[in-house]
């Protein structure tokens, strides 16, 4: 099973509540067989549900129902690993607060003999979820295009492995696609006769097992980004973005919080700044922080600051991508970076109004000449505020080439045309995943 074309999350939302379903009935189960109470028991019964929940989110026992197979040893050591730090949080929790007696769910015996059965029922959900049992099926997609539109198509599905590839066929063949489908026609093939031909046939068919679509809302909806080679000319003006709307609560939502929670995380991690300001210096002796000119909303220059992570170079010294295992990367620098640290200093640009939170990444102007020249639609993803982290940051790597930024503008476009609060807060905590799993770049 495949990621629903309805919702690409609406599986992973699926297996979690059935996670959640399975440990209350087991619960209750262990409850009424040893004719205990729950009463004084709900601070530990709702910090055990929450932490092995959460932890099944950060080691991805989730995430695993997005790949095209599931791998069964993969799959058993991550739902082993939640398991063991679940016990293990729980123990300390226990040990730091030392509750009394009667709190009996905090017990070795009683955590082990809930916990052990949860996991094997994450394991039957799963491999449930994958083999079709708990819903109904995924509908297969089908590509209808001319061989160059095709090709450009497929070939932006191939740069997301993970997510189910649409088959390209003749309007014939699709035609006489069994259901549940989703169809998505090439707009230049509406008026040709197959595609008249094609579209009379689908309305003989059942609504509810039949989807028509384009090959361009298809790969918006199953890849959550809109790649640039697929987009037409003129495509998405300044006034139809959501950011852009009139009296939008959610714009100044967005900036009322980007100050908030800004000066908030300033002063929580002021002594881990001043911590990485000193390794930085004890390292080479060179300065902390690094000061850079970005391009910021509707490419306004303006001045980032960052904590130095590279070895300090000549001023004539010309720009460069950087790229895996890069040379110029010191030790306490490839740390900071792993762990997204180094931008901390930007929360003062976010402040400022340079930036927010949330937004596409700001690029330097040298390698925007590039990528302009390069990439159709480069300049739109300055029609917002560079953010700290973006929706480009969290589903892609570093781009350490023109075809890597390619990709990450998918993203970007994806989050202009669909920026929300909900797509906001969605990124913010898959951020929180990358930085408690030391794994950017």
């Amino acid at each position: 099973m495949q990621l629903s074309w309805r919702d690409p999350r609406q599986n992973l939302l699926l297996c979690a509540g059935l996670d959640f379903l399975g440990m209350a009935v087991l619960l209750a189960g262990l409850t009424s067989l040893w004719s205990q109470s729950l009463e004084g028991q709900l601070a530990w019964m709702v910090t055990t549900i929450c932490s092995y929940l959460l932890l099944g989110w950060l080691l991805g026992t989730y995430t695993l129902l997005t790949w095209p197979r599931l791998p069964r040893w993969t799959m058993l050591q991550r739902l082993g690993l939640c398991l063991l730090a679940t016990l293990m949080l729980v123990a300390i929790l226990r040990w730091v607060f030392n509750p009394s007696l009667e709190v009996w769910l905090v017990y070795r015996s009683t955590q082990v003999l809930w916990l052990f059965p949860t996991t094997i029922w994450a394991l039957f959900v799963r491999v449930s979820l994958r083999r079709g049992v708990l819903q109904a099926d995924e509908p297969k997609l089908v590509l209808v295009a001319p061989e160059d539109e095709a090709k450009r198509a497929l070939q932006a599905w191939s740069l997301t492995p993970r997510r189910l590839m649409p088959r390209w066929l003749s309007a014939e063949e699709a035609a006489n696609q069994p259901s549940p489908v989703v169809l998505a026609l090439s707009p230049s093939l509406r008026h040709h006769p197959q595609g008249r031909k094609l579209l009379g046939k689908l309305e003989l068919r059942d609504p509810r097992d039949s989807s028509l679509t384009t090959p361009l809302a298809l790969a918006e909806r199953q890849l959550e980004r809109i790649p640039p080679s697929l987009l037409p000319e003129p495509w998405l003006s300044y006034s139809e973005i959501p950011w852009n709307a009139l009296f939008s609560p959610q714009r100044q939502l967005k900036r009322v919080a980007d100050v908030l929670l800004s000066l908030f995380l300033l002063g929580f991690t002021a002594p881990l700044i001043g911590l990485a300001a000193l390794m930085i210096w004890i390292e080479d002796r060179g300065p902390v922080f690094y000061v850079q000119e970005r391009s910021g909303w509707l490419g306004r220059p303006f001045k980032v600051l960052k904590l130095r992570t590279m070895r300090v170079a000549s001023p004539h010294t010309p720009i460069t991508w950087t790229v895996p295992g890069d040379q110029r990367i010191t030790l306490i620098g490839g740390w900071l970076r792993r762990s997204r640290l180094d931008e901390l200093p930007q929360l003062v640009n976010v402040v400022r109004g340079d930036m927010s939170l949330i937004g596409p990444r700001p690029e330097l102007p040298e390698l925007e000449l590039q990528l302009e020249a390069s990439i159709p639609h480069y300049r739109k993803r300055h029609w917002m505020r560079p953010g700290l982290s973006g929706w480009a940051q969290v589903c892609a790597s570093y781009a350490s080439s023109v075809e890597d930024s390619e990709l990450k503008l998918s993203y970007d476009l994806y989050y202009l045309k669909n920026f929300s609060t909900w797509l906001d807060l969605l990124i913010l905590f898959r951020t929180i995943k990358t930085v408690l799993k030391v794994a950017g770049r």
